[in-house]
């Protein structure tokens, strides 16, 4: 599939690219549940974001024996469901070391607080979510989407159903200009699987609100500052420790822009994401396109993950 292609389509075009890369949504089901039928069987929603190039070929990452790199990244304690792994981790995140995303791959497994995305149809609706896992080694991620067993004093016996494939497609990080307000970030991305569908939806991706494409206002929230009640977020011990360069660019503000994309290279990085538009052309003038058709033997995602994860709902649009 590849990291796809973008054209404007008008003169007047305010965006600039930061990153280009692929990106793979996942999501799965509740604890003991072996099958999903609905979104109510649903635990977790996940983003994979792959950069494979941008504005630098070079991006700084947090440094892998920081103490987070590579931890249990399941996030699947059925008592604590809005603030993501209940494992123990080290209080870690200082570091960095620089990765060539051209190069090597860059991987960010990013929990979402709710089992779908804000609807890109309804402007202005926000989803808190982190980074809870960046890494370059592949096999991190395919341990993430497994599934596992376990015990607990209270309720016993614990089974962890492995992550399910539902989206994979391209995505860009864009900085956007606009000539009445302040610069802000997008996250933009366009699916190459599931194939639309003519005469009946997808409906695993319509549930969780994938859509064909979308558009998100995409705000990194400030580890100094305190959370508001909506988004309560995550404990002190597992916020992102940013490096000073990277601290100082957030200031005194709660939210900032994605800008510069090293910022979601650390894990405990809190972020917003806030619908835009279902129609990246009509909103910003540019228009994404995949690689090829949408040949299942074409996955990056089936490439890159193996049969980690079912591909029943990303290639059959169908819930599993």
């Amino acid at each position: 599939m590849g990291q796809g292609q973008e054209h404007k389509t008008r003169d007047d075009v305010q965006v600039e690219i930061q990153e280009k890369g692929e990106i793979f949504f996942f999501y799965r089901p509740k604890v003991n549940k072996e099958e999903v039928h609905s979104v109510d069987d649903v635990q977790r929603l996940y983003i994979v974001l792959r950069p494979e190039s941008g504005e630098r070929a070079v991006e700084e990452k947090q440094d892998p024996h920081s103490g987070k790199e590579g931890a249990n990244a399941k996030s699947e304690s059925d008592e604590e469901p809005q603030t993501g792994s209940a494992t123990s981790r080290k209080e870690g995140g200082q570091g960095s070391q620089k990765v060539n995303i051209e190069e090597e791959p860059l991987l960010r497994f990013i929990v979402m607080g709710r089992k779908k995305l804000p609807d890109p149809s309804k402007k202005s609706q926000s989803f808190w979510g982190f980074v809870e896992l960046v890494t370059t080694m592949i096999e991190h991620v395919k341990d993430a989407l497994k599934g596992e067993e376990y015990e607990t004093s209270s309720r016993g016996h614990r089974h962890v159903s492995p992550a399910r494939a539902v989206g994979e497609g391209v995505y860009r990080l864009l900085r956007h200009n606009p000539k009445k307000n302040k610069m802000h970030t997008h996250l933009i991305y366009k699916l190459e699987f599931p194939a639309p569908k003519e005469e009946e939806e997808n409906e695993p991706q319509e549930s969780l609100n994938i859509e064909r494409e979308g558009s998100f206002l995409i705000q990194i929230k400030n580890p100094s500052k305190a959370s508001n009640s909506e988004f309560e977020g995550l404990g002190n011990k597992r916020k992102a420790a940013f490096p000073a360069h990277l601290q100082g660019q957030l200031g005194k503000t709660r939210y900032h822009p994605a800008d510069p994309p090293d910022l979601l290279n650390y894990e405990g990085c809190e972020l917003l994401l806030i619908s835009a538009s279902d129609d990246i052309d009509e909103e910003l003038g540019l228009e994404l396109e995949t690689e090829g058709e949408a040949d299942p033997s074409c996955s990056d995602l089936v490439r890159t993950f193996g049969d980690t994860a079912s591909t029943t709902p990303l290639f059959k649009g169908i819930w599993a």
